[in-house]
């Protein structure tokens, strides 16, 4: 008990390992979805659905012990929601690249940015993207994982003459993902702790007792678990090699551009919180949270988890008094167990994950509201941004035409030197693959 007070500081921090553990509870409990969901993306992506479950316990449990024990701060890693997206949709679905290489681009992602926080440049990029183009690839990442949820639960088909309808709630895996929205948005409207979680429980068994009633799901003959092993094969897969090309170089910046935009935005909300703010409104030890952070996307890459960032869904321990980094070892304790959960978590359906998808959709989407659509030459690139990520099917295009459109809109209208020397250069890397790159 000493070693904690003294490696933690908390008493200084006037808290206790009683109030560490309860705030880590909570937690865990309102990022737990990861577990059921990050598999369900993955799956797109080809990686084994049952090693995707235990990966994203590994790779969550040991960054966010490395978290607590390296920076001492109380906010939580796992698989972030949007990259997983990228790396199924983007990098292997469009880009044709196998999973593995797609993990390389992971690992490579999570280099180059620790490479940036080390020198220093990791701030400078931030503030080189106007705040409103940040928000939009925040809220259109948001429609794009909505959207796939809608497309898994089959309440979005396509059709050859406007594209996309509404698919048929005769369908059963459909009307049991309607039902399952509906749980999932009530939940999460009382603000009931762990709300996506106890939503996909929820839908699952409705649609086990659907399947037992009515048949047509196809989940009787998994019951019950069959207790094995953990399934490691998506581990240590990352073909870092193979994703060392030159043509590859515009998607591993736009993985870059949608890790950047989390992590800062989540850690200098939980300091607030927690009340870690120095006299300068500085987050002590930032260094050591952003170097932290960026090696959990490399973990994350290596692992076959996808990349690793840091959570916002800690303010929920934060608010139960968390106040340190022991809170965040607890939580990886806990994803560490919940590894060997893997067996029930290969139950779990696709209709039961897609209400979780939408509802992960919305809370993204609340960004577009601090957009500032009066100041149009950043309101406009932030629209493309937000229209072409979800319609384009494809994360990075949806950058690359919201960076290509701000700076043409400055050059044309006579203030090219408000773009930053960054802006310029990916922006032209996205021009140059867009014109020769497929």
């Amino acid at each position: 008990m000493e070693f904690l007070n003294r490696w933690f500081d908390l008493p200084g921090r006037g808290s206790t390992v009683g109030r560490e553990f309860r705030g880590a509870v909570a937690t865990f409990l309102t990022m737990a979805y990861i577990l059921f969901v990050n598999p369900s993306i993955l799956e797109a992506a080809r990686v084994p659905k049952g090693s995707a479950v235990a990966c994203t316990g590994a790779a969550a449990g040991v960054c966010c012990i490395l978290m607590g024990f390296v920076a001492n701060f109380p906010i939580a890693m796992a698989s972030g929601m949007g990259l997983n997206a990228f790396v199924a949709y983007t990098l292997v679905i469009q880009e044709k690249l196998t999973w593995q290489v797609a993990m390389g681009v992971v690992v490579l992602d999570g280099l180059l940015i620790l490479l940036l926080v080390l020198v220093g440049l990791r701030e400078a990029v931030m503030h080189a993207i106007p705040r409103d183009l940040r928000l939009a690839i925040g809220a259109g990442i948001g429609l794009f994982i909505a959207f796939i949820g809608l497309e898994h639960a089959g309440i979005v088909v396509d059709h050859p003459a406007t594209l996309v309808t509404f698919g048929s709630l005769r369908n059963p895996a459909a009307a049991v993902a309607a039902i399952g929205v509906v749980i999932a948005a009530a939940l999460v409207a009382r603000r009931v702790p762990g709300a996506l979680v106890i939503s996909i429980v929820a839908t699952t068994a409705l649609a086990f007792a659907w399947d037992g009633a009515w048949g047509g799901l196809g989940l009787i003959e998994r019951w019950p678990p069959r207790f094995e092993k953990p399934d490691w094969s998506a581990a240590f897969e990352a073909d870092v090699r193979g994703a060392l090309r030159l043509s590859l170089l515009p998607l591993v910046l736009s993985l870059m551009m949608v890790d950047f935009f989390d992590t800062l935005g989540s850690v200098t909300a939980v300091a607030e919180q927690a009340n870690l703010i120095d006299e300068r409104g500085r987050v002590p030890g930032i260094r050591r949270i952003l170097i932290v952070d960026s090696l959990g996307a490399s973990i994350g890459g290596v692992l076959g988890a996808s990349s690793v960032t840091s959570y916002i869904e800690s303010a929920a321990g934060v608010a139960e008094g968390a106040r340190t980094g022991l809170h965040t070892v607890f939580v990886g304790l806990l994803f560490l167990l919940a590894i060997f959960a893997a067996p029930f978590a290969g139950l779990v359906p696709a209709a039961a994950t897609a209400p979780a998808l939408v509802l992960v959709g919305f809370l993204m989407m609340t960004q577009v509201a601090k957009i500032d659509f009066e100041k149009l030459d950043t309101a406009i690139p932030a629209f493309v941004t937000l229209l072409t990520i979800p319609l384009t099917f494809s994360i990075a295009h949806g950058i690359g035409y919201g960076f290509l459109s701000l700076v043409l809109i400055k050059a044309l209208s006579g203030r090219p030197r408000e773009v930053h020397p960054l802006m310029w250069l990916t922006a032209g890397a996205f021009g140059a693959y867009f014109v020769w790159g497929r």
